[in-house]
C-alpha cells in the first residue's frame, strides 16, 4: 500500500487544479483519472474565464469567482514557468452581447443587481450601445442592440490549461495514476484507503472531484453529491484572420484562429454524443447576427459533453462532518475557476478546514439526506 498526505480523486480540470495547489503545499500528493472513459467536462469546455455572468443571487460565488479570475495571471505565469506552456490566457474584458431592447434592458437589470449584491467588493461595469460595441468589437452586425462589458473577463485554452495543470503537478512532485478508477475504499476520520487499477492507497486527506463520478464515490465518505448532467454543444469554425479582440459570452476566437460557438443547455441525461441540429442552427444564427463575417466561415468540427450542474448551479465544496479529511468539490466552471481551485480552495484543504465563508458552498443547503458506508 503507498501512502500519501493527499489523495485527489479525478483527473480533470477541477481534480488536477486542487492537486497542483496540494503539490505547490509540500504534501506528497496522488491524483487518480479514471481516465477518458469518464464523463469528461474538460475535454469540452468552451475556455471562458468569466466573471459578468456569475453570482446572481449569490454573492458569495460573485466573490469566489472574481477572486479566481484575479488569480489566473499568477497561474498562467506558473504554469509557463514549471512547464513552458502558455495557456493563451486573455482578460481584455468582454462582451454579453443583446440583440433586442428587451435582451438590453433585462441585463442592464441584471447587471444593476449584480453590482448592488457585489456590496463593498464593487463591480465594474458598462452598458454600451451599438456604436460603442463596434468601437470595441468591428465587424458587429447591424442586428446587435448594445451589449455588457465588464473588465474582469477574459478566456484560455482548456486543453492547454489541463496539460499545463498535469504537467505542473508532475514537476511540484505529484504522483499520476491513469486509468485508476476508485472500486474500493474505507473511510475513518483522517485515515482513507483506495483501491484504485488494483493498488492500495493511504492518506489522512481525500478530496474527491471526480465530476459526475462523485455522485457515486460521495456517500462513501458521508458527504452528497446532488448533481446531474447538463448537455452543452460547440461549433468550431476553420482558422481566419485574428478579429475578434476580446471573447464575448457565446462567440470567441483561439490564438490559433478558429471561432468557436457555444452556450446551449440541454437536459439531455448521460447522452453526451448527441449533436442537435436545432440547437446547433440557433447557435450558428445567433453568431452571424452578431458578427455577419462568421457566414463566410466553413464549420470543421462540433461536440457536445456534459456539464456538471447542482441544484442551484453553484459548486460544491465540503468537508465530510463523519469523516474530517474527506472533501468534496464538484463545479461547471472548471476554467473560470481553476485559479481559485489551486491558489485558494487547495491550502484549505492542506491545513485541513474550510473557513466560514465557504459554508454557502456546503451541499446542507439542498437539506439533503445523509447516507454513509
Amino acid at each position: 500500500m503507498s501512502t500519501h498526505d493527499a489523495i485527489v480523486v479525478g483527473g480533470g480540470l477541477v481534480g488536477t487544479a486542487i492537486a497542483y495547489g496540494l503539490a505547490k503545499q509540500g504534501l506528497a500528493t496522488l491524483l487518480l483519472d479514471e481516465g477518458d472513459v469518464a464523463h469528461r467536462a474538460s475535454r469540452g469546455n468552451f475556455g471562458l474565464v468569466w466573471v459578468q455572468s456569475k453570482g446572481l443571487g449569490a454573492p458569495h460565488y460573485q466573490r469566489w469567482t472574481r477572486g479566481s479570475a484575479e488569480e489566473w495571471p499568477a497561474l498562467a505565469r506558473e504554469l509557463a514557468e514549471r512547464t513552458g506552456l502558455d495557456t493563451a490566457l486573455h482578460q481584455p474584458g468582454g462582451l454579453h452581447i443583446c440583440l433586442s431592447e428587451e435582451e438590453f434592458e433585462a441585463r442592464a437589470g441584471y447587471m444593476a443587481r449584480l453590482q448592488r449584491e457585489a456590496g463593498n467588493l464593487g463591480m465594474e461595469y458598462r452598458m454600451l450601445r451599438h456604436a460603442e460595441v463596434r468601437d470595441m468589437m468591428p465587424g458587429i452586425g447591424k442586428a446587435v442592440v448594445g451589449a455588457s462589458w465588464t473588465p474582469y473577463d477574459g478566456h484560455a485554452s482548456p486543453l492547454y490549461l489541463l496539460r499545463g495543470l498535469h504537467a505542473a503537478f508532475r514537476e511540484a512532485g505529484g504522483v499520476y495514476k491513469p486509468n485508476a478508477k476508485v472500486e474500493e475504499s474505507t473511510a475513518a476520520p483522517g485515515d482513507f484507503s483506495v483501491t484504485a487499477a488494483g493498488e492500495a492507497h493511504r492518506a489522512p486527506r481525500l478530496v474527491l472531484a471526480a465530476g459526475l463520478g462523485n455522485l457515486e464515490l460521495a456517500p462513501r465518505f458521508g458527504l452528497s453529491a446532488p448533481v446531474r448532467p447538463q448537455r452543452g454543444e460547440v461549433l468550431v469554425t476553420e482558422r481566419t484572420r485574428m478579429l475578434l479582440p476580446m471573447p464575448t459570452t457565446t462567440v470567441r476566437q483561439t490564438d490559433e484562429g478558429s471561432v468557436m460557438m457555444g452556450d446551449s443547455k440541454e437536459e439531455a441525461g448521460y447522452d453526451s454524443l448527441t449533436q442537435t441540429p436545432g440547437i446547433m442552427r440557433g447557435m450558428a444564427r445567433r453568431a452571424v447576427l452578431s458578427f455577419p463575417w462568421i457566414a463566410e466561415l466553413n464549420i470543421v468540427r462540433a461536440w457536445s459533453a456534459l456539464r456538471i450542474m447542482s441544484p442551484d448551479g453553484l459548486p460544491l465544496y465540503e468537508q465530510s462532518e463523519r469523516f474530517p479529511g474527506a472533501f468534496i468539490a464538484n463545479c461547471h466552471s472548471g476554467v473560470t475557476l481553476a485559479g481559485a481551485h489551486a491558489n485558494r480552495l487547495a491550502p484549505m484543504i492542506a491545513a485541513g478546514e474550510l473557513p466560514p465563508e465557504m459554508a454557502p458552498f456546503s451541499a446542507r443547503r439542498f437539506n439533503d439526506v445523509r447516507t454513509a458506508a
